[in-house]
């Protein structure tokens, strides 16, 4: 499944389903807000190993990081 397919898959499962909206207005805002705040930094990504992107960016940071330093060592 492509990418784009897997989160409007998600996006319609996990959050259109289950709300309703008195506008249209609210239904955009509310969505880019569960998207800022939840699907882009808590839900868990198949592709980051079953970790939230947030918890997945620090370890690349922390990898990143010591393998910098151990660069510097030798």
């Amino acid at each position: 499944m492509l990418a784009a397919e897997s989160f409007h898959s998600v996006f319609k499962v996990e959050y259109i389903h289950r709300r309703t909206f008195a506008t249209r207005a609210e239904a955009r805002l509310k969505t880019a807000t569960w998207i800022a705040d939840f699907y882009n930094t808590k839900r868990r990504h198949s592709a980051a190993g079953g970790k939230p992107p947030v918890e997945f960016e620090r370890i690349i940071q922390e990898t990143r990081a010591r393998t910098d330093q151990e660069g510097r060592t030798a």
